[in-house]
């Protein structure tokens, strides 16, 4: 442990804090990118001046950064901020930290869509709105509404959208299809809460402290999800796709859910890990043509 008022160089800085983040699977990158939090300077600045000497409030306030990381506070709580497709969201305990597995969501809904036509999409749990956000940064003409029942995670979306400029997209407060009537649209997505109540998981790493009303869902993990493929047909527009993330382990019950409710064309994609992590599909009579 450094003394707090010793004079303290930047390598010193990232030692301590690796030394201290035995837990964390990214000591290091914890560490970088939290120093880059109190100085504003960029990784590769850190190691380009090592031997730069820290202001003391600027150290301080690092070794209260790193005490809270070693706790278990997730970085991007620490930064208010986590980066996703390419675009700066700002985060808090409010909403689910955006995680760049979920950009298949975007890929996919990319690969039905013409950014040069009009579309209409709707983003059902848009938290943060990192979805949303990501499509509307994609083509300025497609309509986006995104829904969430939590109050202070839309706020968290709206602010995100005003920050980044984004402003061709409604927000609605509501659970899952309550807020938007009886309309229809060209997208559906959805990253519902999908993890089950007993899952272990949810006591580990960052999700023990992010919000459980965007994790956990009865049903082992499916209530949600069974809910969102059931309603969702009457919300489609003739060409309409359903798109919904969820667990790896829970690609079978997925697939029998689509098949239940008489989705076609039911198609799977992989996450960065390698894990079926996106189920898509169609209402049947549908053509699923590029829009």
């Amino acid at each position: 442990m450094l003394d707090p008022e010793q004079t303290v160089t930047i390598q010193m800085a990232l030692q301590y804090a690796r030394n201290s983040l035995t837990h964390s699977e990214t000591p290091r990158l914890d560490a970088e990118v939290l120093l880059c939090h109190v100085t504003g300077k960029t990784r590769s600045s850190l190691y380009a001046w090592p031997e730069k000497i820290l202001l003391q409030q600027i150290w301080q306030d690092y070794q209260n950064l790193i005490q809270q990381r070693a706790s278990g506070i997730p970085v991007a709580y620490l930064t208010g901020s986590r980066e996703f497709w390419s675009l700066d969201l700002k985060v808090s305990p409010a909403v689910l930290i955006p995680r760049p597995d979920t950009e298949t969501l975007v890929e996919l809904i990319l690969a039905q869509l013409s950014r040069n036509r009009p579309a209409s999409i709707l983003d059902l749990g848009t938290g943060s709105g990192a979805i949303a956000l990501a499509l509307a940064s994609e083509s300025s003409l497609w309509e986006i509404t995104g829904v969430d029942n939590s109050a202070a995670a839309l706020k968290q979306a709206q602010e995100n959208a005003e920050h980044l400029g984004l402003r061709q997209i409604q927000w609605r407060l509501g659970n899952w299809f309550e807020a938007i009537g009886n309309a229809q649209f060209d997208i559906i997505v959805s990253n519902p809460p999908y993890i089950a109540a007993d899952d272990p998981h949810l006591q580990q790493g960052d999700v023990a402290h992010e919000p459980l009303s965007a994790l956990q869902s009865p049903q082992q993990g499916l209530a949600d999800l069974k809910q969102i493929i059931r309603r969702a047909p009457k919300h489609l527009s003739g060409k309409g796709c359903l798109l919904v993330e969820h667990g790896w382990q829970q690609a079978e019950a997925i697939k029998t859910l689509l098949q239940q409710y008489h989705y076609s064309n039911i198609q799977q994609q992989q996450d960065l890990a390698g894990h079926i992590r996106v189920s898509y599909a169609y209402p049947k009579n549908t053509n699923n043509t590029k829009k």
